[in-house]
């Protein structure tokens, strides 16, 4: 008990170094490391839609590897309240900005790929995207889809859902 009356409060909640300097330290390693993994993610994954075992296994490791990179040795809680704040922020940034400028709704989102074209799979875009066959089969199934005869159109979208167009 007398450990929780003793404890530096001050320091629980405040930087121990210079504030405006630690708190600008945090924003600019937290922009850096979000802009880093936001583009290594944009421009290398695009999932159809579900997470899979990888996926889930990536994002932990990119938080777990990213999260030295970002925080340094902060220790208050203001400097990890900061950090999320940066994160959330840069997030709600490029939504927005996504919805406003076409450029970074480019940037944001893929454009959509062309997966079936006529009942015939576009197996080169299919390749690209990184989609088996089966995968794809599997997908068109949930969609009630059960022949690619009767697929005018398929696309993966930049979010990873399939569009159908029958």
């Amino acid at each position: 008990m007398t450990t929780i009356i003793l404890t530096d409060w001050l320091a629980v909640f405040l930087p121990d170094s210079d504030i405006g300097e630690a708190l600008l330290q945090i924003v600019v390693r937290g922009t850096v490391t979000y802009w880093f993994i936001f583009l290594l993610l944009r421009f290398f994954r695009r999932g159809t839609g579900q997470l899979s075992i990888s996926d889930i296994l990536l994002i932990t490791l990119i938080s777990d590897a990213a999260q030295n990179a970002m925080a340094g040795e902060y220790s208050s809680i203001l400097e990890g309240v900061t950090l999320v704040v940066t994160l959330v922020f840069w997030d709600f940034a490029l939504n927005w900005l996504g919805y406003r400028s076409t450029l970074f709704q480019k940037i944001g989102e893929p454009e959509p790929v062309l997966l079936i074209k006529n009942g015939v799979l576009q197996r080169q875009n299919m390749k690209r995207e990184l989609i088996t066959e089966d995968e794809l089969a599997g997908l068109l199934r949930q969609q009630g889809v059960d022949d690619l005869a009767q697929v005018k159109k398929c696309y993966i979208e930049g979010s990873g859902h399939l569009s159908v167009i029958r």
